[in-house]
């Protein structure tokens, strides 16, 4: 069943389920998204957290869209997006999507 996410979701790819309650109602819902492991992703560039920097314009930078932030949660293995940048200092992966595969010794 087609979804409502657009193409650049982190939904979109989720397969859907129907539940049908006992009086003949169908309830669509997604199935659970499983976060990928971090080694599915092909490096590009580490980035270092600086004083007042937020996930979204990080995002914006290195992949062009503020809202693409749940990539680097993925590729970082962080459950809350916050987690990424509440600590000066901490790398962050800049990384390919999931299973595109870098160029290696580039």
């Amino acid at each position: 069943m087609a979804t409502n996410f657009s193409p650049t979701s982190r939904y979109a790819l989720t397969p859907t389920c129907t539940y049908v309650r006992a009086d003949g109602t169908p309830i669509v819902y997604l199935r659970r998204r499983m976060v990928p492991a971090p080694e599915n992703f092909a490096l590009l560039q580490w980035h270092r957290v600086t004083q007042g920097e937020r996930l979204d314009n990080i995002t914006a930078k290195y992949l062009g869209d503020p809202e693409q932030f749940w990539r680097l949660c993925d590729a970082n293995r962080a459950l809350r997006p916050e987690e990424l940048t509440e600590t000066i200092g901490r790398r962050i992966a800049i990384t390919l999507p999931e299973g595109i595969p870098g160029v290696p010794h580039a």
